[in-house]
């Protein structure tokens, strides 16, 4: 067996959906292993020289918490814009519909990987690879789709941070206000604060560093998702079916299915995932992904239906807030999940400031590097909580447009392009590929256009 260097000189280095490693070479150069026999078809597993490669198992896992975060809080709010009924049945379209996006997400990734004799690449990599080796009408936008996909993940993860603060400032507020009436108005306040201790523990570069406080974050949700099972467990004991809607009107659709696409898509997790293992055990059946979308969607089910269920007409933005005010318990379950999102929020954050400061990095004197850095993430974390500070205490609203805008355009409308384009010399029988694919950009477009002025509207309410 022999070793030969692949180098796509237009790639830079950065996986744009974060391998969390650092790699400060100049361009992407794959060192990919290649058998004598050449007419053995390529597998781009076999070619993978990973330290600590992810077994399912792992892979699984990495999955699941991409993918089961504080959105699963919002998702009674979902079912209650939908109704029982059609929130159940809806969960299950758009988990499948998610399922399916990343599906094409990852087969165009595999088929350039395949093209190009490259181990793994990356989601802006690989839409960038997909304009460069498709049609000719395509390759000069090549660049345009790398940094479509690069600001794309940059601000889900800076918007969505932005949801994490007003998410923490509201239930600090709920918290506080019960022993001090006044501070149920201090939102704004509560976001001042959060940003000075944003600004110093967002300092912290090395993703090693950050272990404990993403141990503290599973813990503390854990258990704030258990004493909001239990409330809402109780809470289902008073109530019946015929006290609540098993569907609502036509315009709580894009409401629902933009936070639904908020709470369950995990975008930005998959590739990276995905190129860590070795095992070409990530699509098929039972892979990976349809393992874990599975649990996801049951899960999601789950949540949505009890927690409207529970609380009716009056639930709110997320199901914590529903929790009584003046029980010690319910008490523990704003703090934990306070805690949780605050931790949760240092974590997401790496992954935008990873992108963004490789880009700035190039044109920075070394002497001055760490400085900029330190006004950059001061910056960029201003942003955020101006952002969370401009929606005020609107998470409902911020967290549809999160689902309308970012959510379905990397989630639906990128994979769904790239499909399109890898297979451009042959879309199938009846063209059947190219139908699936404009199905899942129709979605994006009715997300991205309902969604996005019902979110609009309600914001201005």
């Amino acid at each position: 067996m022999t070793k030969t260097k692949v180098d796509l000189s237009s790639i830079s280095n950065f996986n744009s959906t974060t391998t969390l490693t650092k790699n400060d070479q100049n361009q992407l150069s794959t060192q990919v292993s290649v058998e004598s026999n050449l007419d053995q078809p390529y597998n781009p597993y076999d070619h993978r020289t990973l330290q600590h490669p992810n077994t399912y198992t792992g892979a699984l896992i990495h999955i699941l918490k991409g993918s089961l975060g504080s959105g699963l809080l919002a998702v009674p709010r979902a079912f209650m814009s939908a109704g029982l009924l059609v929130g159940v049945i809806g969960t299950m379209v758009v988990g499948f519909i998610c399922t399916y996006a990343i599906h094409l997400l990852v087969m165009a990734s595999k088929r350039v990987c395949t093209d190009l004799k490259i181990g793994s690449l990356g989601f802006a990599e690989t839409a960038e690879a997909v304009f460069i080796h498709g049609p000719n009408q395509f390759k000069k936008f090549s660049q345009v789709a790398r940094l479509f996909v690069e600001i794309s993940l940059t601000m889900t993860h800076f918007v969505g941070n932005a949801v994490y603060v007003v998410f923490i400032s509201e239930s600090i507020a709920k918290l506080v206000g019960f022993y001090h009436p006044p501070a149920l108005h201090w939102g704004q306040y509560f976001k001042l604060i959060i940003l000075f201790l944003l600004i110093i523990f967002c300092q912290i570069r090395e993703l090693k560093h950050l272990v404990p406080f993403s141990f503290i974050a599973n813990v503390t949700m854990t258990l704030a998702l258990v004493i909001t099972g239990y409330y809402m467990i109780k809470e289902l004991t008073h109530v019946e079916i015929k006290d609540r809607k098993l569907a609502t009107d036509i315009y709580g659709i894009p409401t629902f299915f933009t936070t639904v696409l908020f709470a369950m898509e995990g975008i930005g997790t998959i590739m990276p995932v995905e190129n860590s293992m070795v095992e070409d055990r990530f699509t098929g059946c039972p892979g990976v992904l349809n393992t874990a979308m599975t649990s996801v969607v049951a899960f999601y089910t789950i949540i949505g239906f009890c927690g409207y269920f529970a609380y009716g007409d009056k639930t709110a933005a997320t199901i914590t807030i529903n929790l009584p005010d003046d029980e010690i318990l319910a008490q523990v379950a704003q703090a934990s999940i306070s805690a949780a999102i605050f931790f949760t929020f240092m974590l997401q954050y790496y992954v935008p400031i990873d992108i963004t400061w490789r880009r700035i990095k190039p044109y920075v004197p070394k002497e001055k590097e760490n400085i900029v850095q330190i006004v950059w993430r001061t910056l960029t974390v201003s942003f955020i909580v101006g952002v969370a500070a401009a929606a005020g205490d609107k998470l409902g609203p911020l967290i549809d447009l999160m689902g309308a805008v970012f959510f379905s355009t990397l989630g639906l409308f990128v994979p769904s392009l790239l499909d399109i384009i890898v297979n451009w010399k042959d879309w199938g029988r009846y063209n059947w590929i190219l139908v699936r694919d404009l199905f899942v950009i129709s979605m994006f477009t009715f997300g991205f256009t309902a969604g996005t002025y019902y979110a609009v509207l309600n914001f201005v309410k």
